[in-house]
């Protein structure tokens, strides 16, 4: 196995998570204005820019990228029927109880703690935005599946509006002299 042909830098997983996401109807403003819409609830001073930056940062991580490869081509498999067995109609279906395609968003915003999951809770239930579009996509007869895809980019959104939330807490522990800098982690 030629290692080299699996392993890629944060711009290239960038750039594929955007192919792959664009492919499948979603650009990065879609998911920076549900970040930006969450976020703003708590904080009315953030920036639309910030969330866009963090919507670009977590695509560029290693587990992002594979999960978003591999639920786009999960979806995309189930389109074309290529799935036997019960899980064809399961996955095409976007079954309530299946719950594993909840888990890759669980995953995705638990990079960012429990805030992040909580958020991708409440993206999960109220579905903003194009997250709403990709989950009704594909219900009305259509060929269209997003099972994973609409908790993907629920999730992506859910990590970025945590992700400024917490640039924003540090900058405000940041004028506080008694708080000591930590090292930058993402």
């Amino acid at each position: 196995m030629n290692r080299d042909k699996n392993l890629f830098s944060r711009d290239e997983m960038l750039r594929m998570n955007i192919e792959c996401l664009n492919r499948r109807g979603v650009e990065l403003k879609d998911i920076a204005e549900v970040a930006f819409s969450q976020q703003g609830k708590w904080n009315p001073d953030i920036s639309y820019q910030d969330c866009y930056d963090s919507v670009e940062k977590i695509l560029s991580l290693r587990d992002v990228f594979h999960l978003v490869q591999l639920g786009a081509e999960i979806d995309r498999l189930t389109e074309i029927g290529a799935f036997e067995g019960p899980i064809q109609e399961i996955l095409a279906t976007d079954l309530g109880m299946f719950g594993i395609d909840e888990l890759f968003g669980l995953e995705l915003s638990g990079m960012y703690g429990t805030i992040g999951k909580t958020n991708f809770g409440d993206i999960d239930v109220n579905k903003p935005g194009i997250v709403a579009k990709l989950n009704s996509d594909g219900k009305e007869g259509e060929p269209a599946c997003h099972t994973f895809l609409d908790d993907i980019v629920g999730a992506i959104a859910a990590a970025a509006s945590t992700r400024v939330a917490q640039i924003e807490n540090e900058i405000e522990a940041s004028k506080d002299p008694t708080i000591l800098e930590s090292p930058k982690l993402f």
